[in-house]
């Protein structure tokens, strides 16, 4: 059962938690790749799982806004098709996380972050960007992104390589994503609480205080984006939650 006390929160962790949550706002107003990162520090200023349940509820405040902005792009047809290997796969997840100590699941954190990464870069690094269709490449990816989003909130790179499986183009692809992870992040927030007990009153009241680096992630997010060119914020990107992975197996 989780043991949160907001009183005895160190002034390195309420700065990395609160740098988590801006890192959210500038994920969920179209900067993609970055999400990665929030998962790191929060891991950084937690113990690993109970980051996770910190985590969720701050998704699903990022969702709501994400949503809101992008709903008109949203094509339900992907997520239909989508969407019930992401729940075999969380269920999966449930069972894996529920009978992982807290070391085991500091490791297996680091190594899905580590293969995160390694799946981006492989993929910036193809010349093709084209990738299988089949039914059974859904269902594989689908289950993958299952496992690490209730694992470690790490689904994201997984369900991106979906969407460009199936070429779509980039608002829809956003819009669709917004209520594929705004639903998912509401699953996963009773299994968080009554499963897991990583969510209680005490990290509801935290997350509370965490909102305005949301909210402050956001407004950053539509003002820089055009700003920085794509392959070297991918890179720093991808180099920051290596480092940030490595940090968490020698924590």
């Amino acid at each position: 059962m989780l043991l949160f006390q907001d009183a005895t929160i160190s002034t390195s962790a309420w700065a990395l938690a609160f740098t988590a949550a801006t890192v959210i706002g500038l994920s969920k107003s179209g900067i993609k790749g970055i999400a990665i990162v929030n998962v790191t520090l929060m891991a950084l200023a937690f113990n690993a799982k109970e980051s996770t349940g910190i985590v969720v509820p701050l998704l699903v405040f990022g969702d709501i806004f994400a949503v809101i902005y992008y709903n008109r792009h949203t094509q339900w047809n992907y997520i239909f098709r989508f969407l019930p290997w992401i729940i075999v796969g969380l269920l999966f997840g449930v069972l894996i996380g529920n009978n992982l100590n807290e070391a085991t699941f500091k490791i297996g954190m680091a190594i899905i972050i580590l293969m995160s990464v390694a799946l981006m870069y492989w993929w910036d690094q193809r010349k093709s960007k084209l990738v299988p269709t089949h039914w059974l490449f859904a269902s594989l990816v689908g289950v993958m992104a299952g496992i690490t989003t209730m694992i470690g909130n790490l689904g994201g790179a997984f369900s991106n390589l979906y969407f460009l499986a199936m070429r779509v183009p980039k608002d829809e692809f956003i819009g669709t994503a917004a209520w594929l992870f705004l639903i998912i992040n509401i699953i996963k927030l009773p299994l968080h609480l009554f499963v897991w007990g990583t969510i209680s009153k005490e990290t509801l009241l935290f997350d509370l205080k965490l909102i305005p680096g949301i909210i402050l992630g956001v407004v950053l997010g539509i003002c820089v984006v055009k700003l920085i060119k794509e392959k070297l914020y991918r890179k720093m990107i991808l180099i920051l939650t290596a480092l940030g992975a490595l940090l968490i197996l020698l924590s």
